[in-house]
């Protein structure tokens, strides 16, 4: 975890294994814009599955660490999560590419974004059917943007849904005008 504040400029990228508090920095950072900005424009974008998964939990919600205050367009896919719900990697696939055509109603469906918070950002598209410029081109349109991203071989490194996921997380921290890796338990 990092002590300090994550910048509220421009897009930045958190990234990293479970459990090492992207999700609590990304709603650190949604609570400071909001203290400074109000909630106007603000967007939340919550593609994270919740997951048990040898008694901890992989993925979670925003919510979980700061209530969504009314004002604030909250768009939340329902999301799978391919690798620890599928049984083989044909069936993680299929839960991916469902992720994907999902995920595309929720950002059709997005408002013109002052600020936007996007938590688990490569889940919509671990599949060809998802295609990750239409995340970046939607947050280039806010003045901030602050992803987070799992990044770690713990899920394995030898099935197509990492694969695409790890060439997506390539791509998004190509695009990101700063990545933050965070590592460890916090």
């Amino acid at each position: 975890m990092i002590d300090g504040p994550v910048a509220l400029d421009g897009a930045t990228l958190l990234v990293g294994p479970s459990q090492a508090g992207k999700t609590c920095l990304t709603a650190r950072a949604l609570a400071t814009w909001i203290d400074r900005h109000g909630t106007d424009g603000v967007v939340v974008l919550e593609f994270a599955p919740e997951v048990e998964r040898d008694g901890r939990l992989l993925g979670g919600r925003l919510d979980r660490f700061r209530s969504i205050p009314d004002g604030v367009w909250h768009g939340v896919l329902e999301a799978h999560a391919p690798r620890a719900a599928a049984e083989s990697q044909d069936e993680a696939v299929d839960l991916a590419r469902d992720n994907a055509e999902r995920a595309r109603e929720v950002l059709d469906s997005a408002p013109e974004p002052t600020a936007v918070f996007a938590n688990d950002a490569t889940i919509p598209f671990q599949h060809a059917a998802g295609d990750p410029d239409r995340l970046t081109r939607y947050c280039d349109r806010a003045d901030c943007a602050v992803l987070n991203a799992f990044a770690s071989d713990e899920l394995g490194t030898e099935n197509p849904v990492t694969r695409r996921e790890q060439a997506i997380l390539d791509r998004l921290q190509g695009w990101a005008d700063r990545s933050i890796r965070l590592s460890g338990e916090s």
